[in-house]
């Protein structure tokens, strides 16, 4: 995981829980692969086809509400989804999505679908390429961003010889 990620913005709006991210029927697998083709898509239908590495979701309030299941930022993350931008999550699946490794970050920035955004997760900056603004965010502190480097939670701690 890079400190500094690009991506294609993909908007959503308030309250987008769990099961919208991957609804509850496809949870009978664990094959990231089965997951990743069904986020989003009740609200969304295209998103799962049309979602590139890279990708980057901007969402309202409450992004990741309802039920604590982790496959919902897996799958994200499997899909090419590189970091989250909302103005607030759930705390569970805000905790989730940093355990597997993806950068979720609290903002409220300008941006319309397809602008090409730039995330500096050390210096807390968030760029719109296609507005030409900029956006002070919280940087993350080194803990989470060795926990972001090194993909997540367990991975870090398996690094650090802790596991």
């Amino acid at each position: 995981m890079n400190k500094i990620i690009q991506g294609r913005a993909w908007k959503f709006p308030d309250n987008i829980d769990t099961d919208v991210i991957i609804p509850g029927r496809y949870l009978r697998t664990f094959n990231l692969d089965e997951l990743a083709s069904h986020i989003m898509e009740g609200i969304r239908p295209d998103f799962p086809t049309k979602v590139k590495k890279g990708d980057i979701i901007l969402a309202g309030n409450n992004f990741g509400c309802g039920s604590s299941r982790e496959q919902a930022p897996r799958a994200l993350k499997h899909a090419g989804i590189s970091a989250i931008i909302a103005k607030s999550f759930a705390r569970i699946f805000y905790r989730n999505s940093i355990n597997i490794g993806l950068p979720v970050i609290v903002a409220d920035i300008k941006a319309d679908e397809g602008d090409i955004l730039k995330i500096d997760l050390e210096k807390g900056i968030i760029e719109n390429k296609t507005t030409m603004e900029t956006f002070k965010i919280k940087p993350f502190n080194d803990f989470i961003l060795e926990i972001l480097e090194d993909g997540g939670l367990v991975e870090h701690y398996l690094k650090k010889g802790r596991l």
